[in-house]
């Protein structure tokens, strides 16, 4: 093992409180009081921190206690630790206090207010919190949520899943567009214009359209990148319904496509780590797109 995997081996959290007391309380005897310490006690834990780091963190003179350039960085990470130390001990005392869902471009499109509002209301006890992460599993894959709304094509044998509705596609394009003075666009006239793509997390494929009549198509990196290339009126761009309604930005217009099938918008989570609240959320999500249905009606 290197020197530094040795160091963040031998790193105590005792010692990132002291030198976060330290420079919150302004000096070495305030911070002991603050943490139930001696002031020797304060100057030994933070002298074996600079000892184990080999910088020095703090620049003390008879007056004032400041920290240095290494400290200044030294004292953001600490912060950082000690909250998500906080944050871990509260989840594992209390159980599942918290559900994070992630997505890649929009949540639950113009359901989200609604969801969001329903699921404080019906459960107080589990804070909602919704993380938008642009790859193609919403964050799941990367450990940052427990359930992902997933509206692109990708395979989803890795994961539990749940179907909770659809969305019609729409198209947008510029305010300025001869199209956005029409009511709808089909299908099939697409392959006259250049059509924006996020390849990574998009929902539109060139597959759409018959290989011989397929659009141009200029690659985008996320949401921001994709509505900005279809503002400049150079490309237009296909997209459920949920992007038209939590995207709404001068300078772009939607329109319904005409001739295309609709979305499948799904939730996905892992199988070994289900979240309590995965299947209330599941249930909440499906009834919201039901509504969607002619004579649906929810049910909470």
């Amino acid at each position: 093992m290197d020197e530094s995997g040795s160091a963040a081996r031998a790193l105590e959290l005792k010692q990132l409180r002291c030198l976060v007391a330290i420079v919150d309380t302004g000096s070495f005897t305030d911070a002991g009081h603050a943490l139930g310490m001696s002031q020797a006690a304060v100057s030994r834990t933070l002298a074996g921190l600079e000892g184990l780091l080999g910088v020095r963190l703090l620049s003390r003179t008879s007056r004032s206690v400041a920290p240095t350039a290494a400290g200044v960085r030294a004292l953001a990470r600490a912060r950082t630790v000690l909250a998500g130390t906080e944050e871990f001990v509260r989840e594992a005392t209390t159980g599942h206090a918290r559900l994070h869902i992630g997505h890649a471009w929009s949540a639950f499109g113009r359901h989200t207010t609604e969801f969001q509002r329903r699921w404080h209301e019906q459960h107080p006890g589990t804070d909602l919190r919704l993380i938008r992460h642009n790859t193609p599993t919403g964050g799941l894959a990367e450990g940052l949520c427990d359930l992902a709304v997933i509206r692109a094509p990708i395979d989803l044998k890795p994961w539990s899943h749940a179907r909770i509705g659809t969305e019609a596609r729409y198209v947008a394009m510029a305010s300025d567009d001869p199209w956005a003075r029409r009511r709808g666009i089909r299908l099939d006239e697409i392959p006259t214009r250049t059509l924006a793509i996020d390849r990574r997390t998009g929902t539109t494929a060139l597959d759409l359209w018959p290989e011989r009549d397929r659009p141009r198509a200029e690659l985008t990196q996320d949401i921001d990148d994709w509505l900005a290339a279809i503002a400049t009126g150079r490309c237009v761009g296909l997209t459920p319904r949920a992007t038209a309604a939590q995207y709404r930005r001068d300078g772009i217009t939607y329109r319904p496509l005409r001739g295309a099938d609709p979305v499948t918008v799904h939730l996905i989570w892992r199988a070994h780590s289900t979240h309590p609240a995965t299947h209330t959320a599941i249930a909440l999500a499906a009834g919201l797109y039901g509504e969607d249905r002619p004579g649906a009606r929810w049910r909470g």
